[in-house]
């Protein structure tokens, strides 16, 4: 106890205990804040679920104390991933932050290649959609009442076999996608169904909108194997009731080729010209 009480002791410790500190702690102190490191940094913004392009991202040096362990390091680990949080200008990008598919809402919408399109119809009433029982995964049909004025209901050859891909209620919200609970789902009624279709099979959905009078009716619901033969089957039909080019000229020679779509254009253009009496077409 009389050495710690001793003042020139105490005085030499704490002599040393600055030395070590300025000329040991400090410098690796220092040197660790002077560090750099080289992030991925956003340069535009980026919506929740939408894809980070090359254009959106840029790698900067930064200081690397006290950085989060994932920030993300590489743009090639961040390009082509799907933001799980809005992004703006000036963020770095941390793993957590970004996912390899997109988040649950409208992450249907990121499939589509090109060949085929999404297209919603109304559901005027509770039972035309199958009273809120459908799914994304079921094989539907689209019957037409009074179809084309015709007085007569029917299933449209092209609407057969549709595929349903959401099923969305007034609120925006999707009740295949699990954004809500349960027991909020079950509060709301579906407003819309979402269809995957053609381009064809588009334009006849978009006339029974506007007729307002389409019923959607449960085909199947199960495995994707035994759903992809009725999608096969309304293949089928469609190449029938809409041959492409090359099907109509197939086994023709080029000058045939050439003088059936010449053929096919003229009679296209003197059905559509509705103003020319009959008798004025030769």
């Amino acid at each position: 106890m009389q050495f710690i009480k001793n003042r020139t002791v105490i005085g030499v410790i704490c002599i040393v205990l600055s030395l070590v500190i300025c000329f040991a702690v400090t410098p690796l102190f220092n040197q660790s804040i002077s560090d750099k490191t080289e992030i991925v940094r956003v340069v535009k913004p980026i919506q929740v679920g939408e894809e980070i392009t090359a254009d959106k991202v840029k790698t900067v040096e930064v200081g690397s104390y006290n950085l989060p362990n994932d920030v993300v390091k590489t743009v090639e680990t961040a390009i082509g991933k799907f933001a799980f949080a809005d992004l703006v200008p000036g963020d770095y990008i941390i793993s957590s932050k970004i996912v390899a598919e997109p988040a649950a809402e409208n992450a249907y919408l990121y499939n589509l290649n090109g060949e085929k399109q999404a297209i919603s119809v109304s559901v005027k009433a509770f039972a035309n959609g199958l009273s809120g029982k459908l799914q994304s995964g079921d094989i539907v049909s689209v019957i037409a009442p009074d179809y084309k004025k015709q007085g007569a209901t029917v299933i449209p050859a092209e609407l057969q076999y549709v595929e349903v891909i959401a099923v969305t209620a007034n609120s925006g919200y999707d009740a295949n996608t699990g954004e809500k609970s349960d027991a909020d789902a079950e509060k709301e009624l579906p407003g819309t169904v979402t269809l995957l279709v053609t381009s064809e099979q588009a334009k006849v959905l978009a006339e029974l909108e506007v007729d307002g009078k389409a019923h959607l009716s449960l085909i199947y619901r199960g495995d994707k194997t035994n759903a992809a033969v009725f999608l096969a089957a309304q293949e089928s039909v469609l190449t029938e009731l809409y041959p492409s080019v090359e099907e109509k000229t197939a086994g023709y020679t080029p000058e045939q080729t050439t003088e059936a779509g010449t053929a096919d254009f003229a009679e296209s253009e003197v059905s559509e010209s509705t103003n020319v009496p009959e008798s004025e077409v030769e």
